[in-house]
């Protein structure tokens, strides 16, 4: 999945592992994964034991996000149900020098349209820890309808997690993938890469 400012790779240790362990990995970085299943890695064994078993996993089937050559974080399909055709976005760890930038924004951008137009799915799905409120902006930003709450629905870390869930409809690509368009347009930003506009596709209903 390439696009204007991100490229998406299959996961692989040895050609991503040292740029993601510099934007990722170590003690330092440790408050990035507070929300994620796994991590922090405090070593760089732990962090490329942890890559190796991403990169042969195929639900979640993980990618590295590329910016200029340099993988700047991953994100992943994963709860992939063909029967069903309904697939989630989610294992995302990006990095400090990709977080809100239009390369991260991209990079949702490719893998709805893959999931939409090449994988031909009908539902893609969002979900995080409802007491995540980047993440839960970041999907309305995104164009995802908010559904609800599923309450106590996952332990993480041995705490509780609510999850909020999100989803968007095949029916509601076409008009969301305009306004992407649109949004990623080079002559949407100015000569400092500052966005003229603003990409206009929350989506604030909640399911009843």
């Amino acid at each position: 999945m390439k696009g204007r400012y991100v490229e998406l790779q299959r996961l692989d240790p040895a050609r991503h592992g040292d740029s993601l362990w510099r934007e990722v990995g170590g003690p330092d970085k440790a408050d990035y994964w507070r929300c994620m299943a796994d991590g922090p890695f405090a070593t760089r064994a732990e962090f490329d034991q942890n890559l190796a078993a991403k990169a042969i996993s195929t639900d979640p089937l993980y990618y590295a996000v590329l910016v200029n050559g340099e993988a700047h974080g991953h994100a992943s399909f994963l709860r992939i149900e063909p029967k069903h055709r309904v697939i989630e976005i989610g294992g995302l760890m990006f990095g400090p020098s990709l977080q809100r930038t239009t390369a991260a924004s991209e990079a949702i951008y490719l893998m709805a349209k893959h999931a939409f137009e090449v994988l031909g799915y009908r539902r893609l799905e969002w979900k995080c820890n409802s007491l995540n409120e980047p993440s839960c902006r970041a999907a309305l930003r995104f164009g995802f309808t908010f559904e609800g709450i599923f309450r106590q629905h996952m332990l993480i870390k041995g705490a509780n997690r609510d999850t909020a869930w999100y989803s968007i409809l095949d029916s509601e690509w076409p008009s969301h993938r305009a306004e992407f368009e649109r949004w990623l347009d080079p002559a949407n930003f100015d000569e400092a890469g500052k966005q003229k506009t603003t990409l206009a596709l929350s989506n604030v209903s909640v399911a009843k």
